[in-house]
């Protein structure tokens, strides 16, 4: 409980760390107000989680703290950053696979370590361990985690408004416990009307894992179908995102649709998300809120790496309402429940989570 104490305190005094605002040496500022091109980068999570409806157990109610903290130097066409990430839970590491967790509650790690260079404005090559560069859904994956690997990017300008994004990579997964998979992604994002009133994107992306025995033999596949401890499909996803966004009132508003199907299985295959948001939590004094609903067959999606905060990661659907509130625009509180069920249960599972975050 003391070490939990400390993440706490360490972890509020970052939040006040990211509001200095009015100096450059925390937010960076632009390269000609910070001469040395070194920014301070990270974010700060406090969570409350209660979980009640669980089939043979006693509701889960912890508390968990996660601080990521670590620079960022750039000049020229070249990028350099680093960042350890520390974490604390009430909670034990040994409950972390049957709470379906992707990270441990307990733990100190390297969570970003990468260069990037970038020849022109529009194209970037990145390698290392950084966050993923292929823009998913909570559908197909989970943005805390941290792939290894190499990845290239290309913007292509249409006008004034329109853009086609261009990207993929090849990565090893770095799961729990001494994770061996690969990942190749690739994604075109096609967005229109970028910055008027009303906007859009159409976005497909393909997802390739392999060399998944160590998922499946660690129990993190979950919810997926295994056979004598092999999965019954291989996991080839198509994935597709349709948005659709409007800034022509005084709320911001966007509406989502992600469509999924797992080419290398031959059931169980698909997989559909929706989500709707009016409002944004981060400008300060500002409300969010949001209503998402997620169905997933039992094969649709590499149960390994889609979002934990989601109680199951396939074989299940699910409503999530959340609202949001924006202390500053670095610092923002979210209460968000979750009502879900697996497809051969009766009950739902209710999960509440409670978070605040600062970044920067």
């Amino acid at each position: 409980m003391l070490r939990f104490r400390a993440a706490i305190v360490l972890a509020l005094a970052s939040g006040a760390v990211s509001a200095q605002s009015d100096d450059p040496l925390f937010t960076g500022g632009d390269e000609a107000e910070n001469a040395s091109g070194i920014d301070w980068i990270g974010d700060v999570l406090l969570r409350r989680d209660q979980v009640n409806g669980l089939e043979n157990r006693e509701p889960v109610d912890r508390v968990r703290a996660r601080g990521r903290f670590g620079l960022r130097w750039q000049r020229d066409a070249w990028e350099f950053g680093g960042a350890v990430e520390l974490s604390q839970g009430s909670d034990a590491n040994k409950d972390n696979r049957r709470n379906n967790d992707n990270e441990e509650s307990d733990d100190a790690n390297v969570d970003e370590l990468y260069a990037r260079w970038s020849p022109t404005d529009a194209t970037s090559v990145t390698l290392g361990k950084t966050a993923f560069p292929v823009a998913l859904t909570p559908l197909v994956w989970d943005d805390a985690m941290r792939p290894v690997g190499v990845s290239v990017s290309h913007d292509i300008a249409f006008g004034e408004l329109d853009r086609l994004r261009l990207a993929g990579g090849y990565f090893a997964g770095d799961h729990l416990y001494g994770d061996d998979s690969r990942i190749g992604a690739l994604q075109a994002a096609w967005t229109f009307r970028e910055g008027a009133p009303w906007s859009g994107e159409v976005a497909l992306a393909y997802l390739d894992f392999d060399d998944l025995e160590d998922i499946v033999r660690e129990g993190l596949a979950r919810t997926n179908r295994r056979v004598s401890g092999r999965l019954v499909s291989d996991y080839e996803l198509l994935d597709v995102q349709f948005a659709l966004r409007s800034s022509a009132w005084e709320i911001p508003f966007e509406a989502r649709l992600d469509l999924v199907r797992n080419l290398g299985a031959d059931q169980q295959r698909d997989g559909a998300r929706f989500s709707t948001v009016f409002g944004t939590s981060r400008v300060a004094d500002s409300w969010e809120l949001g209503l998402a609903y997620e169905r997933i067959q039992r094969d649709a999606v590499m149960a390994a790496f889609n979002a934990s905060d989601w109680w199951f990661h396939s074989f299940m659907r699910g409503f999530m309402p959340w609202v949001g509130y924006g202390i500053t625009d670095n610092v923002s509180v979210r209460l968000a429940g979750f009502f879900e069920r697996r497809d051969d249960q009766r009950e739902d599972v209710e999960r509440l989570l409670l978070d605040v975050r600062a970044s920067w």
